[in-house]
This record gives structure tokens, sequence and C-alpha cells, in this order.
């Protein structure tokens, strides 16, 4: 072996070294973090073997949108108006639209050099010189997930090898955060959680489906993701709870240090009171008859009665059944109120 080759072969296993140990500290994450901080936390330390100046996440419409719209993100090292300022030269990105067009492909690009000059002035505000983005399909939510990292103008551009480890980072990035979402709502992957959101109780969320997004959208227009409207915010702490979203009915759920936002739907002609239908949500999500009582200040007994009434209203025989029933997306027929 040559010397030339000896030193390619010590660095690339050490970066293979590298990438392990960053891999199993993102599983560590996964486990004792929770959702709230993941995604910003495991990038953090992907940052030490990528190095990049700022970045951006979260789910965003399908690339047959006519215009792009972040409906959940996080951020490092950008301003809280980020997004609100991309928003305005959206429909203009170049680099977007062709990321959103190639899911699972990492697209680089360098310079400002956009054909739109307000998104080069954008991108000047905020010294993104070198860009290095991924976008994956959410059949679940009906959206796109997408992670972007930045770095300015004095900076290295991101190479092949940086790509790679990018790539291969991302999977995992987003499997364990699919993971985490789908054990808060008690969902498989494929269809099924477009009517689903989880957020903190201060309003911003970690996880939206398309579904949600248009109710919240038509029902509060002016809505642009990200927080939740004030309107539902206010709600969050009541939670357990089923609110008016204009003719749509939404149960909100407490999960630890988040809430279950879900759109109430009908199955069988059934209909359900909204102390019922809160209760049937809770106990399909895993409490307890007992966990169930002292959340609502209801006695045992109520509450086994209040599954009972569910159970025989939407036929179902077992909790598996019930969840699903729950989860079913036809439209809804019950004019709830919370109660």
């Amino acid at each position: 072996m040559e010397e030339g080759d000896e030193v390619d072969a010590n660095t690339s296993l050490a970066t293979l070294k590298a990438f392990n140990r960053c891999v199993l500290h993102l599983g560590r994450l996964a486990r004792d973090r929770g959702a709230s901080q993941f995604i910003a936390d495991g990038l953090q330390a992907f940052g030490q073997l990528v190095p990049f100046a700022s970045a951006w996440w979260g789910e965003m419409s399908t690339s047959d949108a006519s215009t792009p719209q972040s409906w959940m993100h996080g951020r490092i090292n950008l301003p809280e108006s980020f997004a609100v300022e991309w928003h305005k030269v959206a429909v203009s990105d170049r680099f977007s639209q062709e990321t959103l067009s190639q899911p699972g492909e990492v697209l680089r690009d360098s310079g400002f050099n956009d054909p739109c000059e307000q998104v080069n002035d954008f991108a000047r505000r905020h010294d993104l010189y070198h860009l290095m983005c991924i976008t994956f399909e959410l059949p679940e939510s009906g959206l796109m997930f997408f992670v972007c990292l930045y770095r300015g103008l004095h900076a290295q551009a991101f190479n092949a090898s940086e790509d790679e480890l990018f790539s291969a980072f991302c999977d995992h990035l987003l499997q364990l955060w699919r993971f985490q979402v789908q054990d808060m709502i008690r969902c498989d992957t494929g269809n099924g959680a477009s009517d689903f959101g989880v957020a903190r109780m201060d309003g911003s969320l970690l996880y939206v489906g398309a579904s949600l997004c248009a109710a919240i959208q038509r029902e509060l227009p002016g809505w642009s993701g990200s927080m939740l409207p004030v309107d539902v915010i206010a709600h969050l702490e009541k939670a357990p709870c089923v609110i008016r979203l204009g003719r749509t009915a939404m149960t909100l759920s407490p999960n630890a240090e988040h809430v279950i936002l879900s759109l109430e739907t009908q199955s069988r002609g059934a209909v359900l009171a909204p102390r019922e239908r809160t209760a049937a949500m809770l106990f399909a999500a895993g409490h307890s008859y007992k966990e169930i009582a002292k959340i609502l200040a209801l006695s045992p007994a109520t509450v086994r009665t209040y599954l009972r009434n569910c159970y025989v209203q939407l036929g179902v025989k077992s909790k598996v059944e019930l969840g699903s029933v729950l989860r079913s997306s036809t439209s809804p027929t019950e004019t709830a109120r919370r109660n």
C-alpha cells in the first residue's frame, strides 16, 4: 500500500468511527431528550463532524403545491423571523423548488445566484452562501420533511464526502423522529397521521399533518404555520378537551410536556359526546381508567360508563379497534363543543 493510500484509509476509518459515534449519540438523544429538542440537539452533534454556520428544518408543502409553505420548523443560529421572511420569496426560490422535486437526494449550491434578486437579498441577509439540503416524503402526514445546512460567504463549500455523511445521518434522524411522533400519537406509518399534530405547551409545533393544517388555515385565515393560532394556544393548558374549529371539532390530549391535537372524525354514523370522545381518545392512547378519571376529574365508574357507551356506539370490541375508528379519516358529523 502506498503511503498516500494508507493516509486515505486511516482518514476514512476515522470518519467512519466519528459517524458511528454521532449516530449512537443520536439514539441516546431520542431515548433521553424526547421529541422537543431532539432534532436541534442531533444536528448540533452532527455539526462536530460536518461543521455548519446555521440550519433550518421542518415540514413543508409537497412539491405539487403552487407556493411552498413551511408548516412546522426549527432553526439553529437563525432569527425567529426567518420562516416569515422566506415565505415572502418562497415561490421564486429555485433551490427550494429543486430539492422539493427530488426527495431523498442531497442538493448542494454556492453563491447568491438565484434568478430572483429578492431571493439573493434574503440569502445575503442571513449569510446563506453555501447550502446543502435534503427533503423526504412523509406519506403519513401528507407533507415533506426537510433539513438544510448553511455556511457563510467566507467558508468552504460543502463537498461530496460531507454530502454522503449528511444523507446517511438524515436517514437516521428522520426515522428516530418519526418513531417518537408515532409513539406520542399512537399511530403507525401509513396515511393515518394527516389529521394529527403535536405541540409544546407554548404552541410551537413539533409535528403536523396536512389535513390538520388545511382545517386550521380554512377556519382561521392568515395562519402560516409553526406556532398554533392564539385561539388554539389558549386551550392547551385545559387539555384534555374538545374545541370547535369552525365546522370541525378538534381533540386536545395531554402527553407529558406536549399536547396531541386530532381532528374529530366520526365513523359508522356514531355521535359521541365531547367528554365521552375525550375519555375514548385517552383510553386508546394507553391511559388506565384511574388515570383518565384523574385527568377528567371523574370517578372511575363514570369513565367505565363512558367507555362502554363508546364501544357500543362505535361498534368496536377492543382498544385497538377503538383507536382505529377514532383515527379514521371520514368527514366530521359531530357538532361538538368543549365540555
